[in-house]
């Protein structure tokens, strides 16, 4: 996990053991200032895919590496040049962003781990998912984290066969 500047330390650290239940190898490396070529002065906002980029240029072959900012942060969908997202991970990829700018501030610890989850997802291989209920679904647009649970059995059992979810389950 790569914090960007001014991030909460007690945010990192509850993302930190929530994500200990996907991947037993997780670690914080210090907080960096966000790279001046990614923002996007005309809009406030960071470009998440310079965000990926430059991310990716610091990561081993062997390592994802997942962005963590409360910056507003962007990419291009469709003829729309900046539309701005929660996160963005490439798949597969080798490091991905997630923002807290557009999450529920009530509900900030479970929706940042599904957004971090859902895009560390996309650098493993997954695409969207069509079950409204995993964490991998389309946000169309939109914040729907409150009706996703955790990862459909198929996501799961394809995280599974990837080497994730090592950490024994609690019942």
């Amino acid at each position: 996990m790569q914090p960007f500047e001014k991030f909460s330390d007690d945010e990192l650290n509850k993302l930190y053991k929530q994500f200990t239940g996907i991947s037993s190898k997780v670690y914080i490396n210090q907080s960096i200032p966000l790279p001046k070529n990614a923002y996007n002065q005309k809009r406030n906002r960071y470009r998440a895919d310079s965000l990926i980029k430059f991310l990716r240029g610091r990561v081993k072959n062997d390592t994802v590496i997942i962005g963590i900012t409360n910056k507003d942060i962007s990419t291009s969908k469709g003829k729309i040049n900046d539309w701005g997202v929660m996160g963005l991970g490439y798949r597969p990829g080798k490091s991905c962003i997630v923002s807290t700018y557009r999450l529920n501030k009530k509900q900030l610890s479970e929706q940042l781990y599904k957004v971090t989850a859902h895009e560390f997802g996309h650098t493993q291989g997954l695409d969207h998912c069509p079950d409204k209920s995993c964490i991998m679904r389309d946000a169309e647009g939109r914040n729907p984290l409150n009706e996703e649970n955790e990862f459909c059995p198929k996501c799961k059992s394809y995280l599974i066969n990837k080497g994730f979810f090592a950490v024994t389950e609690k019942k």
